[in-house]
C-alpha cells in the first residue's frame, strides 16, 4: 500500500517541478522583431517534401512562392515523394520561375529504401544552391514574412540550427481541438526546452539549418534506418557538433500552419510515427522527461482503476493527481493561446484533459509495441 502512494506522490512532484520548468524558460525566450532596416542577403534553399498532397498543394505553395523576399535570394524544391494523385502537375502548373520539382522516384528505387522523407530532403540538398536550408510540409501555409523572420533571426543570432512553430487551425470537431491545443502546449515546450538548454525538440514542418552545418554531420546517415526523425534527430546530430548553436524563433507571425488530423485513426497512424523514433534519441534528458510523463499519465489512470479494490484513499490520489496536471497544464496553455491568440481553444480545456491522459498513456504503449504503421498509404517500420 505503501508503494501505490509513494509512487504516484513521486510522479506528480515531479510533474509539476517540470511544467513549472517548462513555464519558466519559455517566458524568458525574448520576442523575435525583424530589425526595421533589415535587408536580407542569405541565400535560402526551402525544401518541401510532398506525398499525395493534391489537395493542399496549391496554398502551401502560392504562400511559400509569395513572400516578401527577394526572389533572387530564394528557391523553392518540391519533392514529389511516389505520389499517386496529381500532387507534381498541379504544382508545375503554377509556374514560378523560382519552384522546382524533384521527382524522387527518379533518384530512388522505391524497393529498396523506407525512410522516404529524410532520402528526399537530402535528394534536394544535393541540388540546392542556398546556404541556408528551410524545410516545411505541403499540407502548410505560411504567413508572407515567414522567410523575413527566419532569415533576420539567423543573420542576427548566427545560429547553425532554428526552430519555429507550428499550429493547427481551422478545427472542425473535439479531436482537432484537442490537437490543436495539445499542439500550443508542444510549441511551449519546444521553445523551453531550447531556451533551457534541457530538451531539444522541433518540427520538421518549420525548420532552418546552415546546408554547411547539414554537411559536417553527414546528414542522416546514422537515423536513416528510421521513417521518421527528418526534423529531432538531425537537431540533435547537429547540437552534438556544435554546442550551443541551436535557436528557437518565438514570433506568432514565424508560425506555419497546418490541419489536425480529422479522425481517429489518422490521428493514432500520425502520433505513432512521431513516437517511432523516440528510443532513437540520443539525448536521454528527452527519453526521460518524455518516459516520466508516460508514466505520470499511466499512474492516473492506475489510480482510477484501483478505486473499488481501495476505496476512499485511492479516489483521493486519482483527484489530487488530475486537479495537479489540471492546474500545471492550464497554466501553460492558457499562457500559449494567449501568445498565438488562440483563447477560443480553452473551452475544450477538461475534454481535452481527459484526452491527453488517455493519448499519452495509449500512443507511448503502443509505440513500443506496435513496429509498423500506415502512412498516407504507404505502411512503413
Amino acid at each position: 500500500m505503501t508503494w501505490l502512494l509513494l509512487i504516484p506522490l513521486i510522479l506528480t512532484g515531479y510533474y509539476i517541478c517540470l511544467m513549472r520548468r517548462y513555464l519558466r524558460f519559455w517566458q524568458q525566450i525574448p520576442i523575435w522583431e525583424i530589425p526595421v532596416s533589415f535587408q536580407p542577403t542569405t541565400k535560402v534553399t526551402v525544401i518541401i517534401p510532398a506525398r499525395n498532397e493534391a489537395e493542399n498543394i496549391v496554398a502551401c505553395l502560392n504562400s511559400v512562392c509569395q513572400q516578401n523576399f527577394p526572389t533572387k535570394l530564394y528557391e523553392v524544391l518540391l519533392v514529389d515523394d511516389h505520389s499517386t494523385d496529381q500532387t507534381g502537375e498541379i504544382a508545375a502548373a503554377l509556374n514560378y520561375s523560382h519552384l522546382k520539382i524533384i521527382t524522387l522516384a527518379d533518384y530512388v528505387d522505391r524497393n529498396k529504401i523506407q525512410s522516404f522523407k529524410k532520402i528526399g530532403i537530402a535528394t534536394a540538398i544535393e541540388q540546392a544552391t542556398g546556404t541556408l536550408i528551410v524545410t516545411t510540409d505541403a499540407d502548410c501555409t505560411v504567413h508572407p514574412d515567414w522567410l523575413n523572420y527566419l532569415v533576420s533571426f539567423y543573420e542576427a543570432q548566427h545560429h547553425k540550427f532554428i526552430a519555429a512553430p507550428v499550429n493547427f487551425y481551422e478545427e472542425k470537431n473535439t479531436l482537432e481541438k484537442f490537437q490543436s491545443l495539445d499542439f500550443q502546449g508542444m510549441m511551449g515546450i519546444t521553445g523551453a526546452g531550447i531556451e533551457g538548454d534541457f530538451m531539444r525538440m522541433c518540427n520538421g514542418a518549420n525548420l532552418a539549418y546552415e546546408k554547411a552545418a547539414y554537411k559536417a554531420v553527414d546528414g542522416f546517415a546514422g537515423i536513416d534506418q528510421l521513417a521518421s526523425g527528418d526534423d529531432m534527430l538531425l537537431m540533435q546530430k547537429i547540437i552534438r557538433q556544435f554546442p550551443g548553436s541551436v535557436g528557437y524563433l518565438k514570433n506568432p507571425v514565424a508560425c506555419t500552419f497546418t490541419y489536425a488530423q480529422p479522425d481517429l485513426k489518422s490521428f493514432v497512424s500520425q502520433r505513432l510515427r512521431w513516437a517511432s523514433k523516440s528510443a532513437a534519441y540520443p539525448e536521454w534528458q528527452v527519453t526521460f522527461m518524455l518516459a516520466m510523463t508516460f508514466f505520470f499519465c499511466w499512474s492516473i489512470l492506475i489510480s482510477f482503476l484501483l478505486i473499488p479494490f481501495f476505496g476512499k484513499i485511492m479516489f483521493g490520489v486519482f483527484i489530487v493527481q488530475f486537479l495537479v496536471k489540471s492546474f500545471m497544464d492550464y497554466q501553460l496553455l492558457s499562457t500559449m493561446t494567449r501568445f498565438f491568440d488562440r483563447n477560443n481553444l480553452l473551452k475544450t480545456f477538461w475534454i481535452s484533459q481527459v484526452l491527453h491522459i488517455l493519448y499519452v498513456a495509449g500512443i507511448g504503449l503502443l509505440a513500443n509495441l506496435k513496429k509498423e504503421y500506415s502512412w498516407k498509404g504507404r505502411v512503413v517500420r
